[in-house]
C-alpha cells in the first residue's frame, strides 16, 4: 500500500512539477528566439511564471536578450521536484546536494531538447496537414524552431521545393541525447523516476 502512494505522489510531483518547469522554459526559448510577445499561448505563458520569474529578474537582469532569470528558475524548481521525490522515494539521505544538482541540470538539459524534438515533430506533420494554418500554438512552434533552421539552411538549402534540413536537426537532437545526456546519466547513476525531464 506504501509503496502504491509513493508511486502515485511521485507520479503527481512529476507531472504537476514537469508543466511548471515546462512553462518556464518555454518562456525562456520563447524570449531568446524573439517570438511573438502578443500572442495568446505567450501571454498565458507569461501570466502562469510571472508570478516565479518577476521577483527573481531583480536579482538576475537578461542578457542580450536572454532572460536568464526564468533559466534558474527551471533548475532550481528541477532541484526542488528532485529533492521531494527523493524524499518520497526514501532516497533522498542517500544523495548529496552537488548530485542532485547535477541530476537537476541533465533533466534541464534533456527537457530543452524534447521541446525542441517534439516541436520539430508538430512542425513537420502540420506542414503537410495544415501548411497555412494560423494557429498560435503552430506560429510560436515557427518562431521557436526558426532561428535554428535558419542556421542549418545555410549548411543544407531547400533543393528541389523539398526541405530535407528537419531530418538532420532531428538527427542532431537523437545524437545529443543519447551522447550527452544519457552519458552523463549513466555516469552520474541517474535515477529517471525521481528526475524532470528524464
Amino acid at each position: 500500500m506504501g509503496s502504491s502512494i509513493s508511486q502515485s505522489l511521485l507520479l503527481i510531483i512529476n507531472t504537476l512539477g514537469g508543466l511548471y518547469i515546462f512553462a518556464v522554459v518555454i518562456r525562456f526559448l520563447l524570449q531568446a528566439a524573439r517570438a511573438d510577445f502578443y500572442n495568446p499561448v505567450s501571454q498565458a505563458i507569461v501570466k502562469i511564471t510571472a508570478p516565479l520569474v518577476t521577483p527573481l529578474r531583480k536579482m538576475i537582469p537578461g542578457y542580450k536578450g536572454f532572460d536568464f532569470a526564468s533559466l534558474i528558475l527551471a533548475l532550481l524548481l528541477n532541484i526542488v521536484a528532485t529533492s521531494v521525490m527523493l524524499l518520497v522515494a526514501g532516497g533522498l539521505g542517500l544523495v548529496d546536494l552537488g548530485t542532485i544538482i547535477a541530476w537537476s541540470s541533465i533533466g534541464l538539459l534533456a527537457f530543452i531538447l524534447k521541446i525542441y524534438k517534439y516541436g520539430l515533430l508538430i512542425s513537420i506533420i502540420a506542414s503537410w496537414i495544415a501548411p497555412y494554418s494560423g494557429n498560435p500554438v503552430l506560429l510560436l512552434i515557427h518562431q521557436l524552431l526558426e532561428p535554428i533552421m535558419k542556421k542549418v539552411h545555410k549548411v543544407i538549402p531547400p533543393m528541389g521545393g523539398l526541405d530535407f534540413s528537419p531530418i538532420f536537426v532531428f538527427l542532431g537532437i537523437q545524437v545529443v541525447e543519447t551522447m550527452l545526456v544519457q552519458g552523463l546519466a549513466q555516469s552520474l547513476r541517474l535515477f529517471p523516476p525521481v528526475v524532470i525531464g528524464i
